[in-house]
Order: C-alpha cells, then structure tokens, then sequence
C-alpha cells in the first residue's frame, strides 16, 4: 500500500475518532509535522511508526499496511506484492506478504535493509516481532547490544525493547519478519 493510502486511512480514523492532528501527535510522542505528512503521503513510514500510531487509534498495524481481508485461505503472488518505503526514520522496505483482516494476530512482512543509513537510532513498537534472515547480513541492535545476524539466522523478541537493523558492509539484506500483536 502506498504512503498516500496510509495517510488517508490514519486521517479518515482520526476525525471518526474526534482527535486533532496534535492530539495523536502528543499521544503517539511524534511531532504534528510528521503526523501531517504521514496522512498527507508526504513521508513513508516506519512499522515502528505506523504502529504506535495504528496502537493510538486502536486497530492493528496489518489494518495500516494493507486492504483487509477475512478469507479463509490467501494467496499473494510475489508480483502481487507492493514494497512500501519506511520513511526518514529508517532505511528498510517493507513488502506485505498477506492481507490478512484486521482481526489478525500476525503480519508477515519481507524487510529490505538497504545501505546507506548506519545512524538510524532504535526504535519500539508493540508488537513482538519474529526474524528470519533470507539473504545477506544485518547488524541487529536489541537494547545496546549488537549481533552480526546472516543468511539462515533468525531471532525473536519483544518490539518494546530498542532495536534496530543495520546493513552489514554496505550490503542489501532481506528479512522475513512476522510481527505478533498480543492482547
């Protein structure tokens, strides 16, 4: 889904819940200036982003990412995929690999880690998260301690705690990442 269907999804939310832009601002601890560009499509953003904010309005993060759909089997192509950009805060891509209803539990996403940012500070979300790395290697962050994960490699944690995945040697990386919400 594009930054611009985000956007206008995360805005038409909002006014049904008689919130400002500057109340989901302070809840969410991000500044009114990217709430605006976000529901403008202005900016892409990060899962970590999307999810506080989705926390916030009180719907799941897939409800974000994608068009919701409650069939009991789905099938998406790889062609079917559409790759959202994370915005400034970080430098991934994100490929949603079902469009899952909002009732899920789960998002199963493919994470690009492109080269080019190695400053992107960690970040916390909601959601526990689940890593399999598919190709290449990332530098994963997990509350101050870093691990050099490669190709076959996986990790699960608590998205509460910081973290953050980084390019190893100016390399590209993909991750399968499944993100758990709990009640």
């Amino acid at each position: 889904m594009q930054p611009n269907v985000i956007g206008k999804k995360i805005k038409e939310l909002r006014r049904k819940k008689d919130m400002t832009q500057q109340e989901l601002a302070e809840a969410t601890g991000f500044t009114k200036s990217l709430i605006s560009k976000i529901e403008n499509g202005q900016t892409g953003s990060a899962v970590a982003t999307l999810s506080k904010i989705a926390s916030v309005l009180g719907v799941t993060l897939s409800w974000l990412l994608q068009e919701e759909s409650d069939a009991e089997l789905i099938i998406m192509k790889e062609e079917q995929r559409k790759t959202i950009e994370a915005g400034e805060e970080a430098s991934y891509l994100y490929q949603s690999l079902a469009n899952l209803s909002t009732n899920s539990k789960i998002e199963p996403v493919i994470v690009t880690v492109v080269p080019g940012k190695d400053n992107i500070q960690p970040y916390t979300h909601e959601e526990d998260e689940f890593i399999y790395i598919l190709a290449g290697k990332i530098n994963f962050s997990y509350d101050g301690k870093t691990t050099i994960l490669q190709s076959g490699d996986s990790a699960f944690f608590k998205g509460r705690t910081p973290h953050v995945f980084l390019p190893v040697d100016a390399q590209e990386a993909k991750v399968l990442t499944i993100f758990i919400t709990h009640d």
